[in-house]
């Protein structure tokens, strides 16, 4: 990082450079920086969030002068400084030098044209140019389309309806077609804002933070770096990617059901049984019961159920999340050992509502109750029992009004909370030697995340094709995930939230179970309410689609294993926009297809009822059908969509060439 262009007087001014980029220019007719105190107004009901502020005093920061290697900042020539600025390395450091002022802007340069991709994993838009996203972890919302009745009726019943920048995952970061990166290094809420074509726009809700700038020749190097930056996943294992993972909450029944669906044909790899632990009904549909251990009542028998199944070999997954229900056995005992994050008022646990029950916090900020959790729940109930793998749910109702351990400020720990949760799973299983063997999964995330989470989930999909929370959003999520380092992302086949008689339709089953073939994890779901929707084995037709897509997903194994080698070694991830190896800006914002690696490419079928796409071939050489055999053109196509047959391509060079043309039709 470079500062240039500094000059003493009433036009003092300057410019920030990297690797010849210019990034930021201040002058004192359009300063850069701008400051101000603030005072949070939040308030959460079930994990969603209304986040208001009365900033006051906003001073735009005109003048600078040098002191030492370190830039001043002040309103005017001759004001007292208010704001440091430390360049170190690429990395520039912002201190506000009054304690009181908690709220700094900052304005990056911008040129036209310029397409920005990032921001975490962002469920509407991977081309984020022209529009404002809050940096705050939350339940995504139910629709998240303010024009849709459902978002209406969900954002009468607590807030629930979200909007297009709601997300479990958001991160601070995000890359430009200038071939730069630029992270926010806070936890602070903030704000990316891309609207204006001329500035970037940063707003944080901290006085003390740093942002951090990449640059690269190419784009792939550009993901690569940031990868290195916050950690890379170890490989996925075989049992993974080798199979489907089936996903039943049926109890005792599960093992029955699970039987029939693999005499008809599917490849399986793994029982999922989110509710190992049992049950609770709700309104909202059938929920689990938050006492992390094996319910006999529901399961009897079942730990030589996954013993025999091993020998099948079958894995068995569960379910777990950081909070305990104030009902359970766990709860007390956490209670007992001081593990609960407390009140401001008293030092009485702190309980979160989740929907006509309530739960206690486990405090990660005190080291004790993280190696508790980890030791205690994770790893003697969970991976000594027998299970390999689980989805490590939540992470996102960190409440800002509670009392912590180490006495860090809520505001700044919530979205530090889920890497702390990803850090409890990470530490259970290194302790059984299990690292990359065990595999959790989950939907929360935040900078840093990436270290610790072997796989995300993209979450609760509405059951539906909607443009802002149907089965279309978990392509977006995926790519715009895997530019800022996280290699594997899959979701729930078949969606997974149903409300106000929103069902699953034997098309969307169809279609999710194509897309889940082509992800590097397959993995159905039941729903939140599995007694009113469709099931994978609902029908002898929908149960041979699953079965026919789980073995294709398995024949894909041995690409997959050098995606994930690859993801290991480069950063890069298994599933990958266009323009990270065609880099033209046609393809900046084109979110409906990806490239499964280098060498293949899956347009998925993300419509309802619809028999043929559209698809976008890049390049300058052929792309072979997978289905067909046959070579189509560089450029744009309407390809027929049979199901079964979603419009997939291959580079005919491939070294996978051979293995693909296996599964031609």
């Amino acid at each position: 990082m470079q500062e240039r262009g500094l000059e003493q007087g009433p036009e003092q001014g300057f410019t920030c450079h990297l690797a010849g980029r210019e990034v930021l220019c201040s002058t004192p007719q359009r300063p850069a920086f701008s400051l101000a105190s603030g005072q949070p107004d939040v308030r959460m009901v079930r994990g969603n969030f209304e986040i208001g502020d009365s900033p006051t005093g906003r001073v735009a920061l005109a003048a600078a002068r040098m002191e030492g290697d370190d830039l001043l900042l002040s309103e005017a020539p001759g004001a007292a400084p208010l704001l440091r600025l430390s360049a170190r390395g690429d990395s520039l450091q912002v201190t506000a030098l009054n304690p009181g002022h908690d709220r700094v802007w900052i304005e990056l340069t911008a040129q036209p044209g310029e397409h920005i991709w990032g921001g975490g994993e962002q469920m509407s838009y991977l081309d984020l140019s022209g529009r404002r996203f809050p940096i705050w972890t939350s339940e995504p919302g139910v629709g998240r389309d303010k024009s849709t009745e459902l978002t209406r009726l969900m954002d009468e019943q607590g807030m629930a309806g979200g909007d297009y920048w709601w997300t479990n995952y958001p991160q601070p970061t995000f890359l430009s077609s200038r071939l730069y990166a630029c992270h926010l290094d806070s936890s602070a809420y903030s704000v990316l804002d891309f609207t204006d074509p001329a500035r970037h726009g940063i707003e944080v809700w901290e006085g003390s933070f740093s942002l951090e700038f990449f640059a690269a020749d190419d784009i792939a190097a550009l993901v690569g770096a940031l990868s290195t930056r916050f950690g890379r996943q170890p490989a996925l294992p075989d049992w993974a990617i080798g199979g489907a993972i089936v996903g039943l909450k049926e109890g005792d029944a599960s093992f029955a059901r699970l039987d029939a669906i693999i005499a008809a044909g599917a490849e399986v790899s793994a029982l999922w049984c989110e509710d190992w632990i049992g049950i609770r009904q709700t309104t909202f549909g059938r929920r689990l019961f938050w006492d992390w251990s094996w319910n006999e009542a529901r399961y009897p028998g079942l730990p030589a159920r996954i013993a025999a199944l091993k020998e099948r070999g079958i894995r068995f997954l569960g379910y777990v999340n950081p909070y305990l229900a104030n009902d359970g056995v766990q709860y007390q005992e956490a209670l007992a050992g001081g593990h609960l994050a407390l009140r401001q008022d008293s030092d009485e646990p702190y309980l979160v509502d989740f929907g006509e029950f309530d739960c206690g916090v486990v405090d990660f900020t005190n080291p004790a109750s993280l190696d508790w959790f980890a030791e205690r729940v994770i790893g003697r109930e969970m991976l000594d029992f027998g299970l390999s793998g689980w989805m490590a749910d939540f992470g996102e109702y960190l409440p800002v009004d509670l009392r912590l351990h180490d006495g860090s400020d809520p505001m700044l720990l919530h979205n530090r909370w889920p890497v702390l949760w990803a850090e409890a799973n990470a530490r259970a299983i290194a302790s059984r030697g299990k690292t990359g063997e065990a595999v959790f999964f989950m939907r929360a995330g935040f900078s840093g995340v990436q270290a610790y989470c072997p796989l995300l989930w993209a979450g609760d999909q509405s059951v539906d094709f909607t443009r802002h929370d149907g089965i279309n959003t978990v392509l977006t999520a995926a790519l715009s995930a895997g530019l800022v380092g996280n290699a594997y992302s899959h979701s729930d086949v078949g969606g997974y939230t149903s409300l106000h008689g929103n069902v699953r339709t034997p098309d969307l089953i169809k279609r999710w179970c194509e897309l889940g073939a082509f992800s590097p994890v397959m993995r159905s779901h039941e729903g939140n309410r599995p007694d009113d929707n469709l099931q994978i084995d609902s029908s002898d037709d929908l149960l041979a689609s699953f079965a026919a897509m789980s073995r294709v997903h398995a024949a894909l194994a041995p690409y997959v294993r050098h995606l994930s080698d690859e993801a290991v070694a480069t950063g890069l991830p298994v599933q990958r926009p266009l323009f990270l190896h065609y880099f033209e800006e046609a393809l900046f914002a084109v979110q409906d297809q990806y490239l499964y690696g280098a060498d293949m490419l899956v347009a998925p079928v993300v419509e309802a009822d619809a028999a043929a796409r559209t698809v976008i071939l890049p390049g300058d050489t052929p792309w072979r059908h997978l289905w067909s055999g046959e070579d189509f053109a560089p450029g744009t196509h309407i390809v027929d969509a049979p199901y079964g047959q979603p419009p997939v391509f291959y580079l005919p060079s491939s070294d996978f060439a051979p293995l693909f043309a296996t599964l031609k039709a």
